[in-house]
C-alpha cells in the first residue's frame, strides 16, 4: 500500500529476496517484491487465509520518472496480472480494497483512463465482484496538476482517490453496524422528541409515522471520506525524524484503514497489505485485534514503518532468520 515509487537503490531488494523485517505480537512485515513473496514458502502458507487485502498499489504513471514504477500498457499488464496471483489468498467470502489515485496525461489538461482501465482489467482478471465505490477526499491536498491549476488557471486541484472494494462473492463478510457514526444533533432532537412530520415525500418516499424512533447506536456512514493528511507530527513521522529514515512520502489515512479493517473483517481475522509502504494497515489490524501481514520492498520503508508500533522504541531492523511465526501466530485457531 502507499508504494508511489521508491528510488532504485540499494534500499529496495530485488526479485527472490523474501526478508523478515519485523514481528509483532499478531503480525509480520516482509522485505519483499509482493511477487517474490507469493512465490515463497510463506506465500503458499498464508492460501485462502486472508480476508481482506487493503491496498494502494505502485501509483500508475504516463511517463517515467527517476524512480522505477511501471508505466502505461506496462502498468495494466501487471496489475492484471498480479489479480488472479492475490486472490488465491482470500477466503471464499473475503475482500480486497484498493485506492487508486487519478491520472493526467503529460504534458496536457486532459485526465488519463489509465487508473480506471488498470482497476477494470485487474477486477476481470480477479473474477471479482463490484461490492462498493468510495471516495477519499482531501481539501488539505496541494493544488495540482501544477501546470494547469496553479499557472494556467484551466482546472480545478485534484483533491480525491477512489477506493474501490471487491470480492469474489456477492456478499462478502461485512457489517455495516460496526462502523456507524454520531448522530446529528438535529437527529439526537428527533429521538428525544419522538416526534417529526410523517408521510408521503416529493421525492415519492413515505415516511412511516414511526420509522425514525429506533436508535440504532449512529448514523449509516456515506461512501465518501474526508481526511487531511496535513500532519506532521505523528509517532511515526517523529521515529523517521529521530532516525534520520526516509518517511514515506504518501502513507495512507489510519481512520480508512480503521472503518475497513472494523467492517469487512473480525477479531483475529488475517489481513494483508501487498504494497505495505509506512504499514498503515498492520498498525490498525494490531490496534483492532487483527493478525497482519505486509510486505514491501523498500527496507527504509520498512525500518521506518516500525515507528508505528510502540514496543519498537529504540529498535533497528531485524536480521532475516526462521521462525514458527505463521504456525505460532497468523494460522493458529483463536
Amino acid at each position: 500500500m502507499e508504494f508511489e515509487g521508491a528510488e532504485e537503490t540499494a534500499t529496495v531488494v530485488g526479485q527472490g529476496v523474501v526478508e523478515e523485517g519485523y514481528v509483532t505480537e499478531s503480525g509480520v512485515m516482509y522485505v519483499s517484491l509482493i511477487e517474490s513473496f507469493l512465490d515463497s514458502d510463506q506465500g503458499q502458507k498464508a492460501r485462502s487465509s486472508v480476508q481482506m487485502i487493503f491496498t494502494s498499489p505502485p501509483f500508475p504513471l504516463n511517463r517515467k520518472k527517476h524512480y522505477g514504477n511501471k508505466t502505461g500498457e506496462e502498468y495494466l499488464t501487471w496489475l492484471h496480472d498480479l489479480a488472479p496471483r492475490l486472490m488465491q489468498l482470500l477466503t471464499p467470502n473475503g475482500s480486497i480494497v484498493m485506492e487508486l489515485g487519478n491520472v493526467w496525461e503529460p504534458g496536457s489538461p486532459v485526465m488519463s483512463t489509465l487508473a480506471l482501465k488498470a482497476f477494470l482489467a485487474f477486477m476481470e482478471a480477479g473474477k471479482l465482484k463490484l461490492c462498493q465505490q468510495f471516495i477519499c477526499h482531501n481539501p488539505a491536498r496541494l493544488p495540482s496538476p501544477t501546470q494547469w491549476v496553479n499557472v494556467e488557471r484551466i482546472r480545478v486541484k485534484d483533491s480525491f482517490t477512489h477506493i474501490w472494494w471487491m470480492s469474489p462473492t456477492e456478499r462478502p463478510k461485512a457489517d455495516n453496524r460496526r462502523v456507524l457514526t454520531e448522530y446529528s444533533e438535529d437527529m439526537k432532537e428527533l429521538l428525544a422528541r419522538r416526534s417529526y412530520n410523517s408521510g408521503q415525500r416529493p421525492s415519492g418516499h413515505s415516511i412511516g409515522h414511526g420509522s425514525f424512533f429506533r436508535d440504532n447506536g449512529g448514523a449509516i456512514p456515506p461512501n465518501v471520506f474526508v481526511y487531511s493528511n496535513t500532519t506532521s507530527t505523528d509517532r511515526y513521522r517523529e521515529y523517521c525524524r529521530e532516525r534520520a529514515i526516509k518517511a514515506h512520502p504518501a502513507p495512507m489515512q489510519l481512520d480508512v484503514v480503521r472503518f475497513f479493517v472494523k467492517m469487512l473483517t473480525d477479531p483475529d481475522d488475517l489481513v494483508l497489505d501487498p504494497f505495505g509502504g509506512s504499514n498503515s494497515t498492520g498498525a490498525v489490524a494490531e490496534e483492532l485485534g487483527r493478525k497482519w501481514i505486509t510486505i514491501e520492498p523498500n527496507r527504509e520503508y520498512v525500518a521506518g514503518s516500525m515507528g508505528r508500533f510502540s514496543q519498537f522504541a529504540g529498535a533497528s531492523l531485524s536480521q532475516p532468520r526462521q521462525d514458527t511465526l505463521y504456525q505460532d501466530v497468523l494460522f493458529t485457531e483463536p
